[in-house]
């Protein structure tokens, strides 16, 4: 069988290993890090545990899949916990609970939103529809423009909403800007404003309303850990602290791999887990490239950066798992982020406390506080040598006086801080751009770049910078894709993808005397 190199262990290595593994493949995984995860991966600060970056686990259904697809349950592997609510969002005059419980959130929009009655069961209900059509999408190949045309595709050119921006969708359902924030904050995260993402998105939140949450416990590094286990069980091969120096080519043709040590290896196949531009611009050698030369991928355009804290404290909060604070200007807020590229002075707060979950995190009666802000990548030409340390006081006084604690320094056993220059440094990641390529519509679909590389002959991608796009779960279909691409190659029985699994929308029906709100069910 086909020898398969793979170029890095975060989460799309990982799967797509587990797939071709299980299929038979030579799989060996080259990881520079001496950890499995990528950007998925655990941070431990003495006796406190912590995700390096993504702290929750959407869209269950799709790791459920990846696991199955090997024979094996994922609950096997990792202890998922259903979060209600999934986080609370805090305004600058009022908070909300997001939760999958339909009347508590049509009680908490009808109190503190008057005038949006039904609006959440118009949004759920009708949101679900647009899902049902874009799924497939996400689940598709995009190797060629004719994959453009494909009928399912087509019938869902309407529902990409082109020339809608996320907050003009959103408007068809909300009449208060802060009600429409509550559903799309999310966008900040694919590197756009909500005020310009596709009104495509809309569907983001539909899928943790629909879905749900998930904590794993010990952290979501725990399911790239189990991921890891899988890959081994199924024989193939993870070498940690083996760095990919370059892609070893003949031509357009990738034949191998030149590790940092100086090692030649052979391959079949080559997939590249990397971070997308940085690997185009540190793996392949010089004029090989057309479309994604390094003068091209500096005019494209990115995702936001993070600035990160990751506190062990000896004391306990009262705060939710999840927890976003806004910032009073949000909209100045995220054009700082993503346009003018400015350290903001009010910016929005990402908080979890984990241990209100899952007691194995930290020590009896402390806790580990995770603090994310996002900020601009670094074509903002931002010093952070010179600013990270005012930036991080800055974010520990806004803290302290939200949570009430004047004194949060004196708490403060372990802290690891992570700016943009640390992902570029350190992580390897483009300009510190944590979610990668963003996602115009000009970024998307066959115009992002593709599954099987389209500038170079056996040599294919996973993770954020591919299709279909970044997040933990559509990290793991492009995994999927990949996999397919090269079963198909080799005429192979195909990976099947199963259909969305079913919501049911309960709606008052006239024949019920009930005058309850209407209430959602799932079967997540």
């Amino acid at each position: 069988m086909k020898k398969i190199a793979v170029v890095g262990a975060g989460p799309g290595g990982l799967a797509v290993a587990m797939l071709l593994a299980h299929k038979g493949y030579e799989v060996t995984i080259y990881e520079k890090q001496a950890y499995v995860g990528g950007r998925t991966s655990e941070i431990k600060l003495g006796d406190y545990k912590f995700d390096m970056g993504p702290t929750f686990l959407n869209m269950l259904y799709i790791a459920e899949e990846i696991f199955e697809l090997t024979g094996r349950n994922i609950h096997d592997y990792v202890d998922l916990i259903d979060l209600n609510p999934m986080y609370q969002l805090i305004y600058h005059n009022k908070k909300i609970n997001m939760t999958r419980d339909a009347d508590e959130m049509i009680r908490q929009i009808n109190e503190l939103f008057p005038g949006n009655e039904g609006s959440y069961e118009r949004y759920m209900e009708q949101t679900q529809k647009k899902l049902e059509v874009l799924a497939p999408v996400l689940q598709a190949p995009m190797n060629k423009l004719t994959d453009l045309f494909n009928p399912k595709v087509m019938k869902a050119f309407k529902e990409l909403e082109i020339g809608n921006s996320l907050v003009d969708t959103l408007s068809k359902f909300f009449n208060e800007e802060e009600l429409q924030l509550a559903f799309t904050f999310q966008a900040k995260y694919l590197g756009m404003s909500p005020w310009e993402s596709p009104g495509a998105f809309s569907i983001l939140s539909y899928i943790e309303h629909a879905y749900g949450v998930y904590h794993i416990k010990g952290g979501i590094n725990k399911l790239t850990q189990a991921m890891g286990r899988v890959v081994l069980e199924s024989g193939g091969k993870i070498l940690l602290n083996n760095g990919v120096k370059k892609l070893k080519t003949k031509g357009r043709k990738v034949t191998g791999l030149l590790l940092e040590d100086g090692q030649e290896i052979e391959a079949d196949e080559v997939i590249i887990n990397g971070d997308f531009a940085h690997a185009m611009t540190h793996l392949v050698e010089p004029g090989l490239l057309k479309k994604y030369k390094p003068e091209k991928l500096e005019k494209k355009q990115y995702s936001c950066s993070t600035f990160m804290l990751y506190l062990g404290v000896n004391k306990r909060f009262d705060l939710p798992h999840h927890t976003i604070w806004f910032a009073k200007d949000y909209r100045k807020n995220v054009e700082e982020i993503t346009k003018t590229k400015l350290m903001s002075e009010d910016p929005s707060i990402y908080i979890q406390n984990a241990v209100v979950t899952d007691e194995t995190v930290a020590p009896k009666g402390k806790s580990t506080l995770y603090i994310l802000v996002p900020v601009p990548n670094n074509m903002s030409g931002i010093d952070w040598a010179e600013k990270a340390g005012p930036f991080r006081d800055m974010v520990l006084n806004m803290v302290a006086d939200k949570l009430g604690v004047k004194d949060i320094w004196e708490y403060i056993e372990e802290e690891k801080m992570i700016t943009p220059a640390d992902w570029e440094r350190d992580i390897h990641v483009y300009k510190g751009a944590t979610f990668n390529l963003g996602h115009q519509l000009s970024q998307m679909l066959v115009f992002r770049p593709r599954n099987k590389f389209e500038e170079l002959d056996q040599c294919w991608l996973v993770g954020g910078g591919t299709h279909p796009g970044s997040g933990l779960p559509i990290i793991l279909e492009s995994a999927r894709i990949t996999a397919n691409g090269i079963l198909q190659q080799d005429k192979q029985t195909l990976l099947p993808v199963k259909p969305l699994p079913k919501v049911e929308l309960y709606k008052k029906k006239e024949a019920q005397l009930h005058h309850q709100p209407a209430a959602i069910q799932t079967n997540a």
